[in-house]
C-alpha cells in the first residue's frame, strides 16, 4: 500500500511546516491530488490518522481536492481535460503525451494553532 509511504511523507512535511510557524496543533491540511496520482483517499486518510497519533497533527482534518488530468497537444497546442483516459486531442485527433496536470500530489496549506506568546522577544 503506497498510501502509507505517502502519509509518512505528508506527516514529515506537515510537522516541519508546523514547527517553522510555531504551531502546537495542526487543525486542517489541504491537499491537491491529481487523478493519475493513484492515491486512494480513504486509504491515505486511514494511514495518516494511524501514523500521526501523538504528534501535533493528530486529529487534523485532511481536505483533498482532486485535480483533473490536463494535456497539451503537441500539434495544435490545445490544452484540454482528458476524459476516460483518452489521450487524443479533441481538435486534431493527434495522440497526446504531454501532461500539464493530474499526476501531482501537493500540500496547499496547513492550518493550526500557534504557541501563545508571552510578550518576550
Amino acid at each position: 500500500m503506497h498510501e502509507l509511504s505517502i502519509a509518512q511523507s505528508l506527516l514529515e512535511i506537515v510537522l516541519e511546516e508546523s514547527r517553522k510557524h510555531g504551531m502546537t496543533k495542526v487543525r486542517v491540511i489541504r491537499l491537491q491530488v491529481g487523478e493519475l496520482a493513484a492515491v486512494v483517499p480513504d486509504s491515505l486518510l486511514f494511514c495518516f490518522e494511524m501514523i500521526s497519533e501523538n504528534t501535533a497533527a493528530c486529529g487534523a482534518i485532511i481536505e483533498i481536492e482532486t485535480v483533473p488530468v490536463v494535456a497539451r497537444c503537441s500539434q495544435c497546442q490545445l490544452l484540454f481535460q482528458v476524459e476516460n483516459h483518452v489521450f487524443v486531442c479533441p481538435e486534431c485527433q493527434v495522440p497526446v503525451m504531454e501532461l500539464v496536470s493530474g499526476r501531482d500530489l501537493s500540500v496547499m496549506s496547513v492550518e493550526g494553532e500557534r504557541e501563545e506568546s508571552d510578550g518576550a522577544h
